[in-house]
């Protein structure tokens, strides 16, 4: 079964366009429609009458299921929320102003089954956005790449598909679903990009504001600290902190030298204040990631190590054939 899972801000004019959309692309003949579907939608606190639209959709189609926030707390937190009413043992994302397409997913669930990966992000080859918000994506979108390691040309594309244990390995919180294929890549599942078709804004306004440059560089720094150090954090700490004891040191050595072999006082030098506040900055970070080792390996006791590990199914073992008489001799 396949849920769809949207998160919904001031789309009424949209929003039934997008379920009559889905309703075509899934009801077509292929494995979507004879495993089942539902769309799960999320009001994020709209102002603009779209929980009335929601309501009236839901009652004239039980595969669609609506839920609605009481504030706009933001689109990770509406798609956890949509995830946690949600049934499907596959899961895609879309985004509710009908610049994806949703004829798209099949296509993209079909990927994912036949190449066994764990998910599909979609990738806008030609994105239909004003200049003033391509340009600062593909700043963020190779940012990305580089600093957490997948390759991705779209990293925000809202039109992703995978399995569901994806989404129950992962927390969905703040701002993280701008990052949610670099997470997913970072914990060991298997990400590959799929180019789907983008289309221009037709009702409401764009979200994209300039605060999000901000907040994106505050979420990168916590993304690349939840992936590769949530279990070793004494390495980030005590790796910063021995950086600055290391040029304190050198600093404080030097000075040292100077007050010996020379007659230049040291005490009023700022350089001497710096070493000083380098060596205990040193200290107190070193400490820091002492501590937060031992709070992760207390919480490391109830790590399920299982849950890095990806069973093969069934239908794509190698079947062993029983040996025969002939076979004797044979080396295997």
């Amino acid at each position: 079964m396949l849920s769809v899972l949207v998160a919904a801000k001031d789309e009424s004019e949209s929003l039934a366009q997008l379920f009559h959309e889905l309703v075509a692309a899934l009801d077509a003949p292929g494995p979507i429609r004879d495993g089942g579907w539902e769309v799960v939608v999320v009001d994020d606190g709209s102002t603009d009458g779209s929980w009335s639209v929601l309501h009236t959709l839901a009652a004239s189609d039980h595969r669609l299921r609506a839920l609605r926030l009481r504030r706009n707390v933001g689109k990770s937190t509406a798609l956890a929320a949509a995830f946690a009413e949600s049934k499907g043992a596959l899961i895609a994302t879309i985004d509710g102003d009908l610049q994806d397409d949703p004829a798209e997913i099949p296509a993209m669930i079909g990927h994912l089954l036949d190449a066994e990966v764990d998910m599909v992000a979609g990738h806008k080859v030609v994105r239909r956005d004003p200049l003033g918000k391509r340009l600062p994506s593909r700043l963020f979108n190779r940012t990305t790449s580089a600093v957490t390691g997948l390759k991705l040309r779209d990293h925000n594309c809202g039109l992703k598909v995978a399995r569901r244990e994806v989404f129950e390995a992962l927390p969905l919180y703040g701002e993280m679903h701008r990052f949610f294929a670099a997470i997913t890549h970072a914990n060991g599942f298997l990400v590959v990009e799929q180019p789907v078709n983008h289309r221009p804004r037709l009702h409401g306004r764009s979200k994209f504001g300039l605060e999000r440059y901000a907040r994106g560089c505050l979420d990168l720094f916590t993304v690349v600290t939840l992936t590769r150090y949530a279990r070793r954090p004494a390495h980030l700490f005590g790796g910063i902190g021995l950086i600055f004891g290391v040029v304190g040191s050198v600093i404080l050595c030097w000075l040292a030298g100077v007050w010996f072999l020379t007659d230049d006082p040291i005490g009023n030098r700022p350089l001497l204040l710096l070493g000083v506040l380098l060596v205990i900055l040193a200290v107190q970070l070193i400490s820091l990631g002492v501590l937060a080792e031992l709070i992760v390996s207390r919480d490391a006791r109830n790590d399920d190590p299982m849950r890095y590990a990806r069973a093969a199914t069934p239908q794509h073992l190698t079947p062993v054939r029983a040996p025969t008489d002939s076979d004797a001799g044979t080396t295997r």
